[in-house]
């Protein structure tokens, strides 16, 4: 067998396929995250202590002026950016979070599966019939 082929039958078994599948809907998904911390939680985070803004907030390390904005701190050098990195700290944890409770939810329905038991399928009538009979031979 062709390592081409070998490979053709790697790539097409279903968990690949499934895996490739995760891999670019959590791609999206991350963006989605990435969106709500920054357009939604960040601004009502900062909004409660005091109208600060995360994402600027920076140690500099090349002797740039504090006032400067991020963007224009790192043009003119290198700078510790820690408000960037509370920031994806803060996606981190969310997304985790929502993982977490998929991943729940998920173990609650297969449980749901496993205990219930299918019903059994009621006995046929000719078998029934047969039963009575065999009874009554044996009461004879």
């Amino acid at each position: 067998m062709s390592m081409l082929q070998e490979f053709k039958t790697f790539a097409t078994r279903g968990n690949v396929v499934d895996l490739a599948v995760g891999v670019i809907v959590g791609a999206a998904f991350s963006k989605i995250v990435d969106s709500l911390v920054q357009d939604v939680v960040m601004p009502v985070v900062g909004k409660l202590v005091g109208g600060l803004d995360f994402s600027n907030y920076y140690i500099p390390l090349n002797h740039q002026s504090a006032e400067l904005t991020l963007a224009e701190a790192k043009k003119a050098g290198a700078v510790l950016a820690y408000g960037n990195f509370i920031t994806i700290v803060i996606n981190f944890v969310i997304l985790a979070f929502i993982i977490f409770q998929m991943v729940r939810l998920v173990n609650k329905a297969r449980k749901a599966d496993v205990a219930a038991p299918a019903e059994p399928a009621p006995t046929p009538e000719d078998v029934l019939l047969l039963r009575e009979i065999r009874d009554s031979l044996k009461n004879n």
